[in-house]
């Protein structure tokens, strides 16, 4: 184990590391800029197109309607949420360690669609649900690497520290 994996795994300073390093990653801006884009899409349609689409529905489809549009822009503000602690984190507004906290995890509970009757509702709306959709799981998969997964063994060794000690056993210098 190298130097700092043996030091700062025991504080946690090596789960703050990697949160901070995904801040500044290129990853971050991407992941950024589409849910803040997707967040904005999504209020436009549901205060323009979406509600026009939506007072042709019939009653039940309007109400599969109204519980999508929930669950959608629910999906949404978690997503948005967890992206502004990382932007706060990368800005120095926010401790790496603070973002730590589990009060900003992405909810593990589904906000996926609930199976029903999808058919009668607009494409728009179902454009939407599916990328939010795709979005949601993307954040989660790495809230859960970046966070979950790091509390799940604090002992373990991180896979990126594991692979510098790798290079240093097989160069026979310090990285």
């Amino acid at each position: 184990m190298s130097e700092f994996a043996a030091s700062a795994a025991p504080t946690g300073a090596w789960r703050a590391a990697i949160v901070q390093d995904f801040a500044r990653s290129e990853l971050f801006d991407r992941t950024f800029q589409e849910g803040m884009e997707l967040v904005e899409e999504c209020a436009g349609y549901l205060d323009g197109p979406g509600r026009q689409d939506s007072k042709l529905l019939s009653r039940n489809a309007a109400l599969a309607y109204a519980a999508e549009s929930m669950r959608l822009t629910t999906r949404l503000m978690q997503v948005a949420s967890w992206l502004l602690v990382q932007r706060a984190v990368r800005e120095g507004d926010m401790a790496a360690a603070a973002a730590c906290d589990e009060r900003y995890r992405i909810g593990v509970e589904a906000v996926s669609a609930e199976g029903g009757d999808l058919t009668e509702l607009p494409g728009g709306l179902l454009e939407l649900l599916d990328r939010s959709e795709r979005l949601y799981e993307r954040v989660r998969h790495l809230d859960k690497r970046m966070y979950v997964q790091a509390d799940a063994d604090p002992e373990a060794p991180h896979p990126v520290l594991s692979q510098f000690d790798r290079l240093n056993a097989a160069c026979g210098a310090r990285l």
